[in-house]
């Protein structure tokens, strides 16, 4: 029914403007299309004091996102010696008696400021469902769509006021890393495909007066069929296209322009797709926005996976230093929360293509800032990395850790569309010696 009131809605718009206006439907779509992912937390949501005092605490969440299932024997608990460990070597770290993968010297570099957590556990073997739960905390099921990490904590801490999205998403995306689930749209990421380019249709061609007059001929003609039939819906998107607007005219649009930073501070992370996303990642943050997600794939190292490993981590391993080493000089990190995670990690076994394949129960994730405990590993697996031998971490321990961290109550609920309450997250345990 919605979807039929949207067609419905537009239908209207355009045969009571006749269009004569000049701006065609299809320039409309792209508004709202826009004007849905930079919303944010623009639609007036009414909100409790407790919620209010959260969002004034200025604490900001960057996801690393390693998509296809990074190899933690190729990362960070490499097993040299061992048969499973292949021809991956491990090198030292700034952490004493922690080595980590050869493969990424320059975050050895760093790992003091960063929480290594060798025993990750999970069931789901599958790229969906195991992207759905490192995303959300929960398995998909039919009837709640969850909302992923980042709409969660925008819905929780971005401030109502901020003219720039909320929650922003940079390189690959697909449905299944989620949006705003029931949260609804407004809590959809802004996608950027392209780090260091404007977003497109993010330039208005006619001037901010002559958009501004667009805008309130539009809000004027919809205010008969508001009455009538979808006020609320109305007044929905009439609440996007505002906050499209107020974001696209805005100074702070300027934060896309990579070429503004000084060429030593693009060189420290690199020219690579995923160095400019990591750059970008903290001038957002440091304009405002409260998370960033940035992708890198693809790590489904079903062959050849050495090579594939070694290359992936070469996209990975300037970048992530330098963010670290930056957030730190600005004095960011102590309240912006990094996290580096898949969706699982690779099989100890090597198979005959010279590949691992998916591996559920021991990886690896990376955290760091905002109140974690820098400078250590926590968790561990057998000779082999095939079973975990200590303090193994569930995906509910993970999520209940990041949300703490970021001053968010984990058990808050959110109501779904069936009126059943859905806490942040199901159960697990502060992840012991991480805060």
């Amino acid at each position: 029914m919605a979807h039929q009131l949207n067609g419905q809605w537009i239908h209207e718009w355009d045969v009571r403007l006749g269009r004569r206006d000049g701006i065609a439907r299809r320039d409309l779509l792209r508004w709202v299309a826009l004007g849905t992912s930079a919303i944010g937390l623009r639609l007036g949501h009414v909100v409790s004091a407790h919620a209010q005092e959260m969002r004034k605490n200025g604490k900001h969440l960057i996801l690393l996102w390693m998509q296809g299932g990074p190899s933690q024997f190729e990362t960070f608990t490499p097993k040299p010696g061992h048969a499973n460990g292949g021809e991956t070597r491990a090198i030292p770290t700034r952490i004493p008696g922690v080595p980590i993968s050869e493969n990424l010297p320059q975050v050895a570099g760093v790992l003091d400021r960063l929480c290594l957590l060798r025993s990750v556990t999970a069931r789901e073997g599958t790229h969906s469902r195991a992207t759905y739960l490192l995303h959300t905390g929960y398995l998909p099921t039919a009837t709640v769509k969850h909302p992923t990490l980042g709409a969660s904590v925008a819905h929780q801490l971005a401030p109502s006021d901020l003219d720039l999205p909320a929650f922003v998403r940079i390189g690959q995306s697909n449905r299944d890393l989620g949006g705003g689930g029931l949260l609804g749209v407004k809590f959809d990421p802004f996608v950027v495909s392209n780090p260091g380019q404007m977003p497109q249709n993010a330039t208005p061609s006619s001037g901010e007066q002559r958009l501004r007059r667009r805008l309130a001929l539009l809000e004027e003609a919809d205010h008969e069929f508001a009455e009538r039939v979808g006020g609320r819906l109305v007044e929905d998107r009439h609440a996007i296209y505002r906050a499209a607007t107020d974001m696209i005219l805005s100074p702070k649009m300027q934060v896309f322009e990579l070429d503004r930073e000084p060429v030593s501070v693009r060189q420290a992370y690199g020219d690579s797709t995923f160095a400019r996303g990591c750059l970008l990642a903290r001038r957002l943050v440091e304009a405002g926005v409260t998370c960033v997600e940035v992708t890198l794939g693809n790590w489904d190292t079903h062959e050849d996976n050495f090579n594939r490993s070694r290359s992936l981590c070469g996209q990975l391993d300037q970048p992530m230093a330098a963010l670290v080493r930056d957030l730190e000089q600005r004095g960011l990190l102590e309240s912006t929360l990094v996290v580096w995670m898949g969706e699982f990690g690779r099989t100890p076994r090597i198979n005959p293509r010279g590949g691992r394949d998916h591996y559920p129960r021991a990886f690896s994730v990376v955290l760091g800032g905002c109140g974690v405990r820098p400078g250590q590993a926590i968790g561990q697996t057998d000779a082999g990395g095939v079973e975990i031998t200590g303090q193994p971490v569930t995906v509910p321990d993970l999520f209940r850790t990041i949300f703490t961290a970021l001053g968010i109550d984990p058990d808050h609920e959110n109501m779904s569309s069936i009126g059943r309450p859905i806490k942040l997250v199901d159960g697990g345990q502060l992840i012991q010696g991480v805060l």
